[in-house]
């Protein structure tokens, strides 16, 4: 079977309640005329597995949980070494709804008014003739905490700097699937603060999302709290490393 310049990666753990409503909706879409789909099972112990392989889509199960991250970059160095030109990544439980893979996907190909084509394309939930679901208090506070950080650090607005609906280019991706180069744990708006200080071109489309039916989220509870001091951490940690040190700034953005 031809491969396809697109590949749609999604980490899953846990999600047999949410995977066979989304990958029906795939389905009914033909999805997979314009891409190739790639699920990252982690280390799932329902019947993720079982629900993937039923659709006939391309599936990696990882032995041991690796977490959003580590999944996600798996897929990354999959789409690296495949030889894939863009990745368009997608979360598992239904959030992200399937309107936004030819909106991201046209944003890529786009070039702009100097002939360039962006590296990054953000899903935007706070863009004019976007359409998201209410967010919790903490969580409205750390997206506007990460907006002023990335405008003062890279005097860029990001209206979204913690969405986790993403379309990459080759070389974004590439950078990416290195070692060292991705926090496996927490990759959010401390990796977009990476990549706007080592010169990749970063644009926002507006995007359509739902809340969770089911299962339970990688941000519930206190976790948001934790999250977002450890972000700050991490965010101020790069930027001081970057930008200060010059530390990974060679052979990451011609």
């Amino acid at each position: 079977m031809e491969r396809k310049d697109l590949l749609i990666i999604m980490p899953a753990h846990n999600e047999e309640e949410n995977l066979p409503g989304l990958l029906d909706r795939m389905d009914a879409d033909r999805i997979s005329q314009v891409a190739d789909v790639l699920i990252i099972n982690d280390a799932s112990e329902d019947a993720t597995a079982s629900i993937i392989s039923a659709h006939g889509y391309r599936m990696i199960s990882n032995v041991f949980c690796l977490g959003y991250g580590g999944a996600i970059q798996v897929g990354y160095k999959y789409a690296a070494r495949a030889g894939y030109q863009y990745v368009i990544q997608i979360d598992s439980d239904g959030q992200h709804d399937l309107s936004n893979i030819p909106v991201l996907y046209e944003r890529l190909l786009r070039r702009d008014a100097e002939g360039k084509r962006p590296d990054i394309v953000l899903g935007s939930r706070y863009l004019e003739g976007s359409k998201s679901f209410p967010l919790s208090p903490a969580k409205r506070l750390a997206h506007r905490m990460f907006r002023v950080l990335i405008r003062l650090t890279t005097g860029q607005t990001i209206t979204d700097p913690t969405t986790g609906l993403q379309g990459l280019s080759r070389r974004a991706f590439s950078c990416y699937a290195q070692y060292n180069n991705f926090d496996v744990r927490y990759p959010d708006a401390n990796m977009l603060m990476q990549m706007l200080l080592l010169n990749y071109r970063v644009v926002e489309v507006p995007a359509l999302m739902h809340p969770r039916t089911a299962g339970v989220s990688i941000h519930s509870g206190l976790k948001p709290l934790w999250y977002m001091i450890r972000m700050l951490y991490s965010t101020l940690a790069i930027t001081f490393r970057i930008k200060f040190l010059k530390i990974d700034t060679r052979n990451r953005a011609a």
